[in-house]
């Protein structure tokens, strides 16, 4: 059916049966949620009684956390007090009346329960689950009471404890992990509540998701579709469907775009199934943020029998053509490694993603949509949803959806050797299955992995992987049976149920083996872990995609107060406290931090403030040269040698020192903005170089020492541009200016790609006299006299370069307040504003300055006057 007056309309198939304007009968399916009343105990512990729980859904640590019986975990030390909690088993109970209407089917459904649990109605077992990431339904129709109200109850067992016994239970599998106890393998729940390397052992139980109760006569158990944009952009096909479960005899679909209807369909139900496809010509396309907008059509399926309804179902839904482009390079080893959206390569900035939370139920909806934005607001377009965390919840994908941001779903397994019995992979096979069909509308999801470091895992403790075997029955056999679930169980699922995304075995992955920086994706840790190369050499440590890469920076101050018992009076207040190194879960973070900062700059422990910002103006300087580096590899069609960087990791789960470069609270850190800068559109970049070349080939005294620096500019827009390049120079002692010159009046920026500009020499006055190690360089592109990219480069190592303490440091608010000016007479390396207020918040920060400037950023919370409330650092301050 053709729709007039819509340039996207979709059009149907197939005829349309015609409208027929009557009055309805209504038996509708109904959902009603069974939150209230709920109350929980300790099962040991008969006589204390039932408690009313904080929220539902719950836990039983903010339960706890509540009633005060146990002390919040995320302060001091308390995590050590409450494990306890982890190894007691825990009862939920709650009542709710019976449907007053009469019913042909009731269903309790269960949205997830954390993980081992046994429910109970009105007296009878109708339930035990093993796994809290699986949605259970069980049919009650015959059970509820008609005269009063029902009794639910929900017992969780210690799965710390049900962990142990699996593990005695399997003594031919070889247990390994890194990370928390190696009983988190035999069970399905979220890894990381088992401890990690940058947040707590927290072992929750409880209802964690929602609990309804379902009455209908007949509904569609499932409403999903396959989408096909083509190649030329200019159509697309939409196969939608419905599995339907009772009497229930046709199915309308209907798709709708920003409220209008734009294509409906009414087809027959057919054993239990029903589908209609839909054709448009221009259809509106989806796209990541800065490419394009993100439309999102409604599918509507509506279940009816003549005049009768019986259940409504809507999904949202984008079109957009994705693909993972693999091919050889021009002219290096090894396979490409990129995102290909409606036919626009992509390179993917973006970060890592964890739980934002040890206890999942508290995090509401407008948190999720915070931490997407902060992502959208950093110039990032892709997030690595971690493996050993959660599928997360719908608000989470629903803001990447609806804000351009580009998932790579991990499947939930991470940093161990996972069995593979019978009994476990069946759990699996539920579990993915249930979730990939939960998730599979999202338009943002655009790869799916199969696990995190697993392989690299099996690489480490050498056990067996022949890449050469093809037979999954064999890998069974193995010591690293896991590979059946990440090469066939897993693929074969995503095959079936999301034939058009990518599935991807791990992360990473690729080439001869984890660490194959031409094939597939790379973790790269060898800067802080491994080998601790310098942060300057990330170009050499590059990959075809690098999945994860960090370091570590200390989170704010008012972030620390937050955990300190006696907060800003604490006597751990200070950063080598036992209180602060437990508030930080890595290996060796003490040796690393040290480490990173006595390579590169000068620094003190007192006050704690200016510590914590030489940390994070480590971490800043560090995450900015990967950013800058590796995009400086994504060179245009045949010679995208790097395709993305995801920095490990956006977010924390409590408030920690971490590689985040955001902390718990959403309290940027100066990495953030760093990061920003150099994943903005349109960037220039330096780095500087030392070439030496001796008289002859015997001296080890006379040798020429000359010091370049290379510049490029990187170019993510889809239009060319032309700039005009300029450069100056000035002594970073004296602020004098040494150096200034155009380079380009209109130098062409080929769209999305980053091209060599020139290289040369450190401009000095005077030869042999070592001004390079006191230059100061910036430059500069310039587009119809606008400063379009800016980019100051420094002597390096910083701790080597006399900094000067500015005299005529101005912090300025513009006319207006939405604005502060930043000037100096002198190079000041990292200028970072602060504020007390959460409320005043800064579009950049940690910026550098150069005399004969003014640095303006924007910023929100402040009025006319205030200037007193902005604090300032820099390096050396």
């Amino acid at each position: 059916m053709e729709i007039k007056g819509n340039a996207c309309g979709l059009t149907s198939s197939r005829p349309a049966n015609p409208e027929v304007k009557t009055r309805i009968m209504s038996t509708m399916r109904s959902v009603t949620p069974i939150d209230k009343n709920w109350a929980f105990r300790q099962l040991d512990d008969e006589g204390s009684g039932f408690l009313p729980v904080a929220q539902f859904p719950t836990n039983i640590h903010l339960d706890l956390i509540h009633h005060k019986i146990i002390p919040d975990p995320f302060v001091g030390k308390n995590e050590n007090d409450v494990q306890w909690v982890g190894e007691k088993a825990w009862i939920y109970k709650t009542t709710f009346p019976s449907p007053v209407v009469q019913i042909d089917k009731a269903v309790l459904v269960f949205d997830g329960l954390d993980t081992y649990a046994t429910v109970v109605l009105n007296g009878k077992e109708i339930l035990k689950t093993e796994d809290m990431f699986i949605p259970e339904r069980v049919d009650v129709t015959g059970l509820l009471k008609s005269n009063k109200d029902n009794v639910l109850e929900i017992t969780f067992a210690s799965t710390y404890l049900v962990g142990k016994k699996l593990v005695e239970e399997h003594p031919e599998h070889r247990w390994g992990c890194w990370n928390g106890d190696v009983s988190r393998l035999a069970v399905r729940k979220a890894q990381y509540h088992y401890g990690w390397d940058w947040g707590p052992t927290l072992l929750t139980c409880g209802p964690w998701r929602p609990i309804s109760l379902e009455v209908y006569s007949s509904r569609i158990s499932d409403l999903y579709f396959t989408t096909e944009v083509d190649k030329s952009l200019q159509s697309a096909e939409v196969v939608a469907k419905a599995d339907v479960v009772g009497e229930g005899a046709e199915v309308k679909f209907e798709i709708s775009l920003n409220g209008e209807t734009v294509s409906a369909e009414t087809v027959k139900v057919e054993k239990g199934f029903a589908t209609a496809t839909f054709r448009t010509q221009n259809p509106e396309l989806w796209y990541p943020a800065t490419y394009g907008k993100q439309p999102m059509y409604t599918l509507t399926a509506t279940l009816a029998s003549g005049n009768t309804e019986y259940d409504t179902v809507s999904k949202r839904f984008g079109l957009r053509k994705a693909e993972l482009v693999q091919r050889k390079l021009e002219d290096a080893p090894g396979t490409t490694f990129f995102f290909e959206i409606n036919n626009i390569p992509v390179f993917c900035g973006g970060s890592d993603w964890i739980p934002a939370d040890n206890f999942i139920p508290r995090i509401t909806p407008q948190k999720y949509r915070d931490w997407v934005k902060m992502l959208i607001d950093g110039n990032q377009i892709m997030v690595r949803v971690w493996g050993g965390g959660i599928f997360e919840e719908k608000a989470f994908y629903d803001a990447c959806d609806e804000m351009g941001v580009l998932v790579w779903q991990d499947f939930l397994f991470g940093c161990g050797n996972y069995p593979a019995h019978g009994e476990f992979l069946d759990l699996v096979q539920r579990e993915a299955r249930a979730n990939v069909k939960l998730m599979r509308h999202h338009p943002s999801i655009v790869i799916w992995a199969g696990n995190n470091e697993d392989y690299q895992y099996q690489e480490s403790e050498n056990l067996h992987y022949d890449p050469k075997d093809k037979d999954p029955t064999n890998w069974l056999k193995s010591n690293f049976p896991a590979r059946y679930i990440y090469e066939k169980l897993l693929p074969d699922i995503t095959k079936e149920l999301v034939p058009g995304t990518y599935y991807h075995p791990g992360s990473p992955f690729g080439g001869k083996d984890t660490t194959d920086p031409t094939i597939g994706d790379i973790h790269q840790w060898n800067v802080w872990h491994g080998t601790q190369e310098k942060y300057q050499n990330f170009d050499t440590l590059s990959g075809r995609f690098v999945s994860e890469f960090g370091m570590e920076g200390f989170p704010n101050i008012k972030t620390i107060d937050s955990y300190l018992p006696q907060g800003k009076n604490d006597a751990d207040r200070y950063p080598q406290s036992s209180t602060v190194d437990f508030h930080n879960k890595a290996d060796g973070h003490e040796r690393r931090i040290a480490l990173y900062l006595v390579e590169n700059m000068q620094y003190k422990f007192e006050p704690f403030e200016q510590f914590i910002y030489c940390t994070q103006l480590m971490q800043a300087e560090c995450l900015a040269s990967a950013y800058r580096l590796w995009k400086r590899q994504w060179k245009g069609p045949g010679r995208e040698y790097c395709a993305g960087a995801l920095v490990w990791q956006i977010n924390d789960c409590w408030p920690v020192t971490s590689w985040a470069i955001v902390d718990h609270y959403l309290r940027p850190k100066h990495a953030y903005y760093t990061v920003k800068r150099e994943l903005a559109p349109i960037t220039i970049g330096l780095k500087r170089t030392v070439h030496t070349t001796p008289a002859d080939k015997y001296t080890r005294v006379y040798v020429k020492t000359v010091h370049k620096i290379e510049m490029w500019a990187s170019n993510l827009s889809l239009e060319k541009r032309t700039m005009g390049v300029r450069l100056k120079a000035w002594d970073v002692v004296t602020g004098e200016e040494k150096y200034s010159k155009s380079l380009h009046e209109g130098f062409v920026l080929e769209p999305n790609r980053s091209v060599e500009i020139t290289e040369f020499e450190v401009p000095v006055q005077k030869k042999d006299a070592d001004e390079e190690l006191r230059t100061v360089v910036a430059a500069y592109l310039i587009e119809n006299g606008k400063q379009m990219a800016r980019y100051v480069n420094w002597p390096e190592p910083l701790k080597y370069t006399h900094l000067q303490k500015p005299k005529e440091l101005k912090v300025e608010l513009a006319r207006g307040a939405d604005a502060v000016e930043i000037s100096a007479e002198v190079p000041v390396k990292g200028v970072a504003l602060e504020a007390e207020d959460d409320g005043v918040v800064f579009a950049d920060n940690c910026v550098d300055v150069v005399p004969g400037e003014r640095v303006r950023i924007g910023v929100k919370g402040l009025k006319s006057g205030e200037e007193g409330k902005i604090g300032v650092r820099y390096l050396g301050s």
